[in-house]
Parts: C-alpha cells; structure tokens; sequence
C-alpha cells in the first residue's frame, strides 16, 4: 500500500525571487515576469493608498480641528465677552454712583449748613423776642409797684462796703418823681439824683466812693444769656421737629422778672 505526503506549496514571494534569480534571468532584461510587475504594482497601489489616507485623514482632522476650535474660541471668546462687558458695566455703574453719592453729600451738607443756619436765626430771634417781652414786664411792675426799684436799691446798698454818708441814688426823672410822691417817708433816707441819661428801670448807687448797678438791665442781659445757653445745648433737631421745645424755655426769663424785683 502506498504512502502519501503532504506538499505544502512554496511562497508566492519565494517563487518571485526564484523566477528573477532562476534560468529565465534574460527575460527579466527584457521587460520583467508579469508577477515582479504585479507586486511592483502591489506596492506601489500600497505606497499610494497610505499617502491618500494619510492626506484624507490630514485634511479631515484638519477641517474637523479648525471647526472645533473655532467653536471653542468662539465660545471661550464670548464667555471673556461677556466677563469684559459686566466688568466694564460695574465700572461704569460704580462711577456713576460715585459720582451721584458725591453729589448727593454736596446737597446734603448744604441741606444741613441752611437747616444750622436757619435754627440759629430761630434761636436768635426767640432770645430777643423774650427780652422784649421781659423788658416790657419789667417796665409794667415797675410802674405798677414802684417799691420794687426802692428793693434793689437796698440790694446794692447790702452789697456795697458800710459807709456814714447818705448814699446818692440816681434814677430816671419819672421814676424818682413817682417815688417822691408815692413813697416819701422811705425815700427820705437816701438822695435821690433824678438822671435823664439812665433809661426806665436803671438805677446807680453811689456811697463812700464806691458805685453799684442796681438796675435791671444787666439783670435782663445775664437772664438772656441763659437762655441762650439753654437754647444752643438743646438738639437741633428736635427744634426743627418738634415746635413745642421752644416754649419749655421761655419760662428762663422768670427770674429776670424775680431779680427786677
């Protein structure tokens, strides 16, 4: 019985090789074995296909780059924008607000300088409204009770140092006319010098070199400063605000009316 082998058939490559280096070398000469132009071919059909891809695929990632990143920085541009606009805007608010605060704060501090202005014409024509009104109470007890003017005068006389001589008290002529004729028995006691110089109500004392104020005028002045005092301590606000804090300070002038007596 017979044996049979296995063949396995050479490379095709190998019998390419064998047929340019084999008997039939002269044929190559003269143009080649069609399988050396099939694989020349091959290689070349090779060789091409890779450049063509590679520039295919050069030029597709590269359209496909450009578009992504142009859609990227258009995106990131208008992001940065956008931040670039708000900041500005910011900017531009906060300038414009600055420059209305410092506008406003110029209104305001004028606001307050007219309202301090205006508080203190108020306290001043209140102050001399009260020393009108206490000089005409003044002037009215006077006349209704002329003994008053008799009391300051000892007033001053209990002020001034001891002395044996009568003292000399100097009054408007009305006033010492009408204590003559009202009260002659205490008027006695002194020498009244009637003085056309010395207004309503003002009385100097003259004993033993020495000369006292009896009268009520600087009594009047020292009573206004007061409440003037009392008027600049007190709020301005509350001035402006509330009218009644006005009349809790008339009452100031009472005691200019007690020390007249």
């Amino acid at each position: 019985m017979k044996g049979y082998f296995s063949y396995r058939f050479p490379p095709l490559s190998a019998c390419v090789r064998n047929a340019a280096t084999g008997p039939y070398t002269a044929s190559s000469e003269s143009g080649g074995s069609p399988l050396a132009d099939q694989e020349r071919a091959l290689q070349q059909a090779i060789a091409d296909g890779y450049q063509e891809g590679m520039e295919r695929g050069y030029q597709d990632g590269f359209e496909r780059g450009e578009v992504d990143g142009l859609a990227q920085g258009f995106e990131q541009g208008e992001a940065e924008g956008a931040h670039a606009a708000l900041d500005n805007a910011r900017r531009a608010v906060r300038a414009e607000f600055d420059g209305l605060a410092d506008t406003l704060g110029t209104a305001l501090q004028a606001v307050r300088k007219l309202h301090a202005d205006y508080q203190e014409a108020r306290r001043n024509e209140l102050i001399e409204l009260v020393a009108k009104v206490a000089r005409q109470v003044v002037r009215c007890e006077l006349a209704l009770q002329p003994g008053q003017m008799l009391a300051l005068v000892d007033e001053a006389l209990g002020a001034m140092p001891a002395t044996a001589e009568a003292p000399e008290v100097h009054l408007n002529p009305e006033e010492c006319a009408r204590l003559v004729a009202l009260l002659p028995e205490r008027a006695s006691h002194w020498t009244l010098v009637p003085d056309a110089a010395l207004a309503p109500g003002e009385c100097r004392v003259k004993a033993g070199g020495h000369e006292a104020d009896a009268g009520c005028a600087h009594r009047l002045e020292a009573c206004m400063e007061q409440v003037g005092r009392q008027l600049n301590a007190a709020s301005v606000a509350t001035l402006a605000l509330d009218g009644s804090s006005a009349p809790d300070t008339l009452p100031a002038a009472e005691p200019a009316i007690e020390e007249a007596e």
